[in-house]
Parts: structure tokens; C-alpha cells; sequence
């Protein structure tokens, strides 16, 4: 039905309160119970707005209380919403329903609590008696829950004194504690805790109040309900742990407070990521360091036989791949398809990384005894990264025109085979295939895996490249060099 130009002026000047322009579209009949497109009156915006003078002058001309808007709202749960006593008393005493409830079953109780409302609370209860108010909603959440869950501190204390204090739980099996631990209200948790038994009280997911307070971020929460005997490594229906949620998150400060309060780092086996997979899924660099500085298994195994290096190779991600080859992870692990992380580099062509890996590969083949007896020490400046430096430059040159100008196809493979370089290490190399001049840059990217190695071991790359040469039957090309 279509809203009349009196009515919506009407219903304009209840919402303005003015009375003036009320009173004469009244004397021309004006329908004072005319509802808008969301069925709503006067009344409800004169409630809503808190404009007393306006209720008056609706209540003395009879203005139904009754009408519901498109959300079953009547005046006297807006009343309790704003909170205004003195209109509530008006509306309960014109006979206004106060048992009222909106379509998601809310009465005025519920409405008071999730808005702070103490005054109105104690009317209803104090005053009126009307304890049988204190019903769950539709969704199975009585006031008390529903204070909880918007952090209104006041409210609650004056729930607990009118001892509506209760750790039932909702139609998810949610608690209050677990209302107010979701949504970062660690006042009320610390009342709440006070009084509460069932610390680990696990909703229709299996999560406890704790879990959710790490999955909403909120470290304060955490803090206290770990303080108060939470367990840390419960796992939820679907077997995530309080850590996987904060590291899907990137949480960093939560995940650093909870390895700092020894939450398992070892994954169960219904799990099927580690934390450490986890965070290179997430390209968390941040989170990566914090799970190995804290000693977590660097080559623990995800439920398709991956290492993290594994996932880290087929992402292509160069910081996190350089991360791991400098903490020393296995090289030779292979995933249920029996592909090495050095295989699965090169069938996803990240060429930077299949060169990172044979570095890797290549130093730690020459450096097994430094492996066993490795201090951070001895490895400052150790990188398996693209070398840039300007101190490098001559001699890359050198060795790039050897490899497009020098060596013909198939000749740089002879050279890798006399430096030992294995057919794995050379078959990922020449699987980024650009065409028939492929090969002047496999040579190029071989030339600079051995200078790599030449550098770290601190020997002269000019003199090897020479005698190197001349030893695998180049001659002619040691005197162009």
C-alpha cells in the first residue's frame, strides 16, 4: 500500500518533533496509525528518537501500541533499546503489551541487556516482577548471554546482583563466556571468570572459549582464560588448533604468545598441515621464523608427504625458500608422487628457485661436517639467492659470455658433469625450456651454481675457471678467457 503525502509528513514531523505540523494534519484527518514502506509509525520514530512531548500527544490521541514494524519491533522495544525509563513507564501504563517479542523472539529484557539498558532492566524486574522475561531468544540466548556477548560491563554486574547470572548456552552451544571471548571483551571475561566452572566448554564446533578468543585476535581474552586453566591445545571439529587459526590469520603477536606458552608444536595426526606448512601456505616469512626459532620440526611431513620446503618450491617464494635452505632442511625427502623439492620447483618452472636448491644442494654435499657442528656464526653472509653484488660482476660477465658467446649446445653439460653436478641437478636446469637457444642459459645458470660454491669455499673463481677448463678438455676457450 502506498504511504499518502500527509502520512509521510506526519510520520516526517514525529521523527523532527514537531508537534505543530502534527496537530494540523490531524485536524484534517490525517490516519495517526499510517505506516511507511517498513511498517513503521509516529510512534515508533517518536520512541526511537526519544522525543517525550511527541509520545505524549500520540498517547493522548490514541495511537495504537501495538503496530509492528517489518521486524516485529513494537514502541516498547525501541523504549528498551534507547533505554528511556520515563517513556517506557508511559507505554507500560497506556497498556502497552510487555511481553511483546520481534520475530527473532527478543522482548523488552533482551533488548535492555544487549543494549546496555540497566534502568529498564530494573523496572521490569525490580518494579513489575516480571522475571518470567528472562526467556533464551530465538536464538537461544537469554539476556544474560546477550550482555555478554556486546562486552556491557554494568549490565552484567546488575544481571549477576538480580542473580540472572547463568552458563547455559545458546542454540550453537555457545556460552556467555565463549560470547564475550569471541568478541574481545576480556572485562567481562574477568567477571565471568569468576563464577565459572567449565572452563573448556566446547560449542557445537568443539570450540572452547579460549579458541575463539585467539581466532577473533584478541590477546587479552587469551591471556586471561589461559591464566584461568584453559587448555591450550584442545582441537575443534574440524581438527584446527588455536595455533593453525592464528597462523591463518597472521597473527603474529598471538602466535609468538603461543609458542611462548609451549602450545604444541608437533601436529596430531588427524591434522593435515604442521603450523610450519601452515605458515608457508600463507607466505608468513614472519610467522616461518618465529615456528623455527622455537625449534619446530623443519622437515615434518603433511598428509601428502610434503616438507615445508616442498610447498614453499611449488609457491615459488624466494625469502621463505631461502629461509629453509639456511636453516638446513632436508634436501632429498621426496612427496608421495616421489617428487624432490627440487623436482616440484622445476615442473612449476620457478627457475630461481630450482637454482636456489642445487646451491643448497651442492654446499651442504661439501659442508656435511660444518651441517653437524653449525652455529649461526659461520653462517653470516650464507645466501642461496641470486648474487647482484658489484664485487661479482666482472667475473659473471666473464662466465656469461662463456656460456652464450663460448660453449656450443650439450657443452655446458660435459663441464656440470665434471664438477659433479648429479643428472637431477641437470635435468631441473634444462626443464625451463624458451626455445633452440635454451642452452646458453642453462650454461649461464650452471656457470653461476659453481661460482656459488667457488665463493662460499673462498677460493678464486678466476684461477678454477682456467684450470677447470683446461682439465675437461676445453683448451681453446681457457686462452679466450
Amino acid at each position: 500500500s502506498t504511504v499518502l503525502p500527509d502520512e509521510r509528513e506526519f510520520q516526517c514531523a514525529a521523527k523532527m518533533n514537531n508537534l505543530e505540523t502534527m496537530e494540523k494534519l490531524l485536524k484534517k484527518n490525517v490516519n495517526i496509525n499510517a505506516v511507511d514502506t517498513l511498517k513503521r509509525t509516529a510512534f515508533h520514530f517518536a520512541v526511537a528518537r526519544s522525543h517525550i512531548s511527541v509520545v505524549d500527544f500520540l498517547l493522548h490521541h490514541k495511537a495504537r501500541l501495538d503496530m509492528v514494524d517489518q521486524h516485529g519491533l513494537t514502541v516498547i522495544h525501541l523504549a528498551a533499546w534507547t533505554g528511556n525509563l520515563d517513556i517506557m513507564r508511559k507505554l507500560v501504563k497506556a497498556g502497552a503489551d510487555q511481553k511483546a517479542k520481534n520475530e527473532e523472539g527478543m522482548n523488552v529484557l533482551h533488548f535492555a541487556a544487549q543494549n546496555n539498558s540497566v534502568k529498564i532492566v530494573d523496572y521490569f524486574l525490580q518494579d513489575l516482577h516480571l522475571n518470567d522475561l528472562n526467556k533464551p531468544d530465538g536464538k537461544g540466548k537469554k539476556p544474560f548471554l546477550l550482555a555478554s556477548e556486546k562486552g556491557h560491563v554494568d549490565m552484567i554486574n546488575n544481571l549477576i546482583t538480580l542473580k540472572l547470572f547463568t552458563s547455559e548456552k545458546d542454540k550453537e552451544g555457545n556460552t556467555a563466556l565463549h560470547l564475550a571471548a569471541k568478541n574481545g571483551h576480556s572485562k567481562v571475561v574477568e567477571i565471568l571468570l569468576e563464577q565459572w566452572e567449565e572452563i573448556n566448554d566446547l560449542n557445537q564446533n568443539g570450540e572452547t572459549p579460549f579458541y575463539l578468543s585467539v581466532e577473533g585476535g584478541h590477546e587479552k581474552c587469551a591471556e586471561l582464560l589461559l591464566e584461568a586453566g584453559s587448555d591450550i591445545n584442545i582441537l575443534t571439529q574440524n581438527n584446527s588448533s588455536a595455533l593453525q587459526i592464528a597462523i591463518q590469520n597472521r597473527h603474529l603477536s598471538l602466535v609468538t604468545f603461543l609458542i611462548d606458552k609451549n602450545i604444541d608444536l608437533v601436529p596430531k595426526p588427524e591434522q593435515k598441515n604442521s603450523p610450519l606448512h601452515l605458515a608457508v601456505i600463507n607466505n608468513d616469512l614472519p610467522v616461518v621464523k618465529s615456528l623455527l626459532d622455537a625449534n619446530h620440526d623443519i622437515n615434518s611431513l603433511n598428509h601428502r608427504q610434503e616438507t615445508p620446503l616442498h610447498l614453499a618450491a611449488d609457491l615459488g617464494n624466494v625469502e621463505l625458500v631461502e629461509v629453509l635452505l639456511k636453516a638446513g632442511c632436508d634436501l632429498k625427502t621426496v612427496d608421495k608422487h616421489g617428487k624432490t623439492a627440487l623436482a616440484v620447483a622445476s615442473r612449476s618452472n620457478h627457475a630461481l628457485i630450482v637454482d636456489m636448491i642445487i646451491k643448497a644442494e651442492r654446499y651442504y654435499a661439501t659442508n656435511q661436517e660444518h651441517l653437524a657442528h653449525s652455529d649461526d656464526r659461520s653462517d653470516f653472509g650464507l645466501s642461496f639467492k641470486q648474487d647482484h653484488s658489484t664485487q661479482t660482476k666482472q667475473i659473471r660477465s666473464s662466465l656469461w659470455n662463456l656460456a652464450y658467446n663460448q660453449l656450443k649446445p650439450q657443452e655446458w653439460k660435459k663441464l656440470a658433469l665434471f664438477w659433479k653436478f648429479t643428472d637431477e641437478q641437470i635435468k631441473a636446469i634444462e626443464e625451463q625450456w624458451t626455445g633452440k637457444k635454451s642452452y646458453k642459459e642453462h650454461g649461464n645458470r650452471m656457470l653461476l651454481i659453481w661460482l656459488h660454491g667457488i665463493l662460499l669455499a673462498h677460493q678464486n673463481p678466476v684461477k678454477h675457471i682456467y684450470e677447470n677448463l683446461v682439465e675437461a678438455g676445453f683448451q681453446p676457450l681457457a686462452g679466450k678467457l
